[in-house]
């Protein structure tokens, strides 16, 4: 197996599928695309920073996503959609390995992440109303404690991370952090079955018993 076949077969063991029927339909629901590709011979992740001119966490990094559509067939299909409006990212281009848990923000928004392979090749094109910028880097770079930090304020699990990056094509300097940071420590753990240099809080052997209590924590605030 390859590297792309051995992450595709990691993550699809912890695929949430549909084990989570009975949350409430109320719940105002929205999707993330965590894209993956092989650049170099090892894993990157693909990332944006959000316009500056948005409401919401304008200037933040994090992965291409937004809330459900009433013509969104499934968590799937507003993951690919909202991935083609904001970096041009054809869906029938992306290779869907599986859908994580869903994890429930400050909010009460009900975020699903949708793991997808991308091609190399692929050039963003980024709608300028809501991303200024497109980079990629090192999945395993969330594993690593040299550039990582952590805060005692509770997050969606456990305490909130936090890494800085430093672009090496650009020079610039990316935080990130909350939710995103989350997402992007969970899938470079299970993908690359890599502990790491940090305590994650929660247990990398029963990701999924961790992540029905934190959302069911979470419901119960609600």
């Amino acid at each position: 197996m390859d590297l792309k076949e051995k992450t595709i077969a990691s993550l699809r063991k912890h695929a949430s599928g549909d084990a989570f029927p009975r949350l409430p339909a109320a719940l105002p629901r929205a999707s993330v695309l965590i894209p993956l590709l092989l650049r170099h011979g090892e894993l990157h992740a693909l990332m944006t920073v959000r316009s500056v001119h948005l409401t919401h966490h304008a200037g933040e990094v994090c992965f291409p996503g937004g809330k459900s559509e009433p013509g969104d067939a499934d968590e799937t299909h507003t993951a690919l959609r909202e991935a083609q409006e904001e970096i041009g990212l054809p869906p029938h281009t992306a290779q869907v390995v599986c859908k994580l848990f869903p994890v429930l923000n400050k909010a009460g928004l009900l975020i699903t992440p949708v793991v997808a392979f991308i091609d190399s090749s692929f050039e963003p094109r980024p709608n300028a109303d809501e991303v200024s910028e497109v980079f990629t880097l090192p999945l395993e770079f969330f594993t690593k404690a040299a550039d990582h930090s952590c805060y005692p304020v509770p997050s969606v699990f456990g305490p909130t991370h936090s890494f800085m990056y430093t672009d090496p094509g650009t020079g610039r300097v990316h935080q990130i952090w909350g939710l995103t940071a989350a997402l992007a420590m969970t899938v470079a753990a299970l993908g690359l079955g890599k502990k790491p240099e940090f305590e994650l809080g929660f247990d990398l052997s029963d990701p999924a018993s961790a992540f029905t209590h934190f959302l069911q924590r979470r419901l119960s605030k609600l």
